[in-house]
């Protein structure tokens, strides 16, 4: 029996085509948001798939993930430094920040005898967009 070619399998592809579809989406999307958005621009993706490869991008440090009360939301990073992010609660759009004073967190760690192993920081609001739409409701 000669021996088989190996071939980029399916899931390269896939996973390929999972990392540029994150990469066009406008912000913050849930796995499910993303699966949508692919199956509409003719690429048949599982939802299964969407979950893995985008925790794996997560765990590769290739997308930023955080949670919310509907879920896990990703989206697409640079590797590199640590960073956090303002977060528009009704469009998604994220704007990276840097990290605040880590002396305070530490400080407020030691007074009440706790080791800091690794924190989180999401800030949530309205874009000026979304928040000019929001005024705009209120006074129109």
């Amino acid at each position: 029996m000669p021996p088989t070619t190996l071939r980029p399998t399916r899931a390269t592809a896939q996973k390929e085509a999972i990392r540029r579809a994150l990469q066009a989406a406008p912000g913050f999307v849930s796995a499910q948001q993303l699966h949508q958005l692919m199956s509409e621009e003719g690429t048949p993706v599982g939802l299964a798939t969407v979950y893995r490869q985008l925790n794996t991008l997560a765990a590769n440090g290739q997308a930023d993930t955080i949670s919310v009360a509907s879920g896990q939301l990703f989206r697409a990073c640079k590797p590199g430094a640590h960073h956090h992010h303002l977060v528009c609660e009704n469009c998604g759009k994220a704007v990276e920040v840097g990290p605040p004073d880590e002396d305070w967190y530490q400080a407020v760690a030691h007074e009440h005898g706790f080791t800091v192993t690794h924190h989180v920081l999401e800030i949530f609001g309205l874009c000026p967009s979304c928040s000019s739409a929001k005024q705009d409701e209120v006074h129109g």
